[in-house]
């Protein structure tokens, strides 16, 4: 509320200029609201000073906290990611795996149609001529004529291709 702060120099000077009571009180009332927004801009520099510095403060800490809050995040989905990557990884070896035994078995199956023996068969020979070997010593039979076999893996013998029967023309138009 606007209080009259009359000076008794002033005020009667500008009643007298200005002829009228109610001019006089016009401009004394200016002249305070000029004076109170000055104390109230003076006020808020010395004081938005402090509010300025208490903005930068709070600032500060909500930054911090924002940070902490998506690091947190941020190592959450590293994490999730990662733990995918491991499942899809070993999947993957799992099908690998798969394929190299079902590649393995069709090998298998056409060296076994070729005629190949399969590393089996060799080992399964190896320990019958052991076992021979060892019921001939057993009897006292010296065995010159045969040699020891290896006890390490040897290479498969190669086997010769067995010939294929050719169709006759007239069996071929049939099929």
């Amino acid at each position: 509320m606007v209080t009259k702060t009359q000076k008794s120099g002033t005020a009667k000077a500008s009643t007298a200029a200005s002829g009228s009571p109610l001019s006089g009180a016009i401009k004394d009332s200016a002249q305070q609201i000029w004076l109170a927004g000055l104390g109230a801009f003076s006020k808020a520099q010395e004081e938005g000073g402090k509010a300025f510095e208490s903005l930068v403060k709070e600032g500060l800490s909500i930054q911090r906290k924002t940070q902490a809050v998506a690091e947190e995040r941020i190592s959450e989905a590293t994490n999730r990611m990662s733990g995918m990557a491991n499942e899809i990884s070993s999947k993957a070896a799992g099908q690998w795996d798969k394929l190299e035994n079902i590649f393995e078995d069709r090998v298998a199956k056409a060296l076994n149609k070729l005629g190949v023996p399969s590393a089996r068969d060799i080992d399964a020979l190896i320990e019958r001529i052991d076992a021979l070997n060892a019921l001939v010593q057993k009897q006292g039979i010296k065995a010159t004529a045969v040699p020891k076999a290896p006890t390490r893996k040897a290479a498969p013998a190669k086997v010769e291709a067995k010939p294929v029967a050719r169709k006759t023309p007239a069996r071929a138009k049939k099929a």
